[in-house]
């Protein structure tokens, strides 16, 4: 990718949450995905709450989107290719702001975690598992560390992974360290998009999350990271340290996959049969370019 697309690509994602903030009006909203996109949901397969687990696959999977994104949009890759291979698969959406339809996953991020929280628990009382799985993209791979940690919710948990996750926050490229030269900008991000205000590296949100080590006992975690990631950077950050930790750089697996930030959760197969794998680890094959074709 060329230098100044990958500084554009991150920048018009700020650009674009401020602006949605600041122009939302004061009437409150629930903001969900568009309907057209629930009925490919509904017709896909996914968050279908008559789904009972079989023996293969004895646990659901719960979606979680990322910043800007929702329920349906994020997922029209992944969940209809986990559907096909006999899974439950369930999403939700989170972090609305008031009066901005369709882009959630603004909002404080510990208060997306207690969304998340009561989204399994309806999860699991629907399917009768103890225990779901957990796939998230870039935020959406991240805020289910608070849930795990802090909200009780490890014994609900077999396995988090991240595709992208900013386990350790983002410099954007460099960008947030531009923020003090604006007056203003940091306040305007707390007040009006708190979730992009909390994955910037060093926040308060962060520091507290990562204190004391990344994991918790009893939950396995995965994270997928391509190299060409020009969001979460540097692309290093997020991975995790800890037992039952498995760290994937996409490229180790197809040297020629250069999906970036986006591609990696929306359509990338390779990525996609490195998340089969660690959801069913007994039945692992292989993730290679030809995973592709899979």
């Amino acid at each position: 990718m060329l230098p100044w697309k990958r500084v554009f690509g991150p920048l018009a994602a700020l650009l674009l949450a401020v602006s949605a903030a600041t122009t939302a009006p004061a009437v409150a909203a629930t903001p969900t995905a568009s309907p057209t996109a629930v009925t490919a949901a509904a017709s896909s397969g996914w968050n279908d709450f008559s789904c009972k687990p079989s023996t293969a696959h004895p646990r659901p999977v719960v979606l979680v989107h990322g910043t800007l994104a929702n329920s349906v949009d994020n997922w029209l890759g992944l969940a209809p290719y986990l559907v096909n291979r006999g899974y439950c698969v369930f999403s939700l959406d989170y972090g609305q702001l008031p009066g901005v339809p369709f882009f959630n996953g603004l909002g404080p991020i510990d208060k997306s975690a207690g969304q998340l929280s009561a989204y399994v628990d309806r999860v699991l009382a629907a399917t009768g598992a103890p225990k779901a799985d957990i796939v998230g993209h870039s935020q959406g791979g991240m805020m289910p560390r608070y849930y795990l940690k802090f909200l009780g919710g490890a014994p609900k948990v077999n396995a988090l992974v991240g595709l992208a996750p900013d386990n350790h926050g983002t410099t954007l490229l460099g960008l947030t360290k531009l923020l003090p030269h604006f007056p203003g900008a940091e306040d305007l991000l707390n007040e009006k998009t708190p979730a992009l205000a909390d994955q910037i590296a060093g926040s308060p949100f962060l520091t507290k999350l990562n204190a004391g080590g990344d994991t918790v006992p009893g939950v396995k975690y995965t994270v997928i990271a391509t190299r060409y990631d020009q969001v979460v950077t540097p692309y290093q950050s997020q991975f995790l340290t800890g037992p039952d930790v498995r760290n994937v750089t996409l490229q180790d697996l197809c040297a020629v996959d250069i999906s970036e930030h986006l591609a990696i959760g929306l359509f990338d197969r390779i990525a996609f049969h490195e998340v089969a794998n660690a959801l069913d680890p007994g039945r692992a094959t292989q993730t290679t370019c030809a995973s592709v074709i899979g």
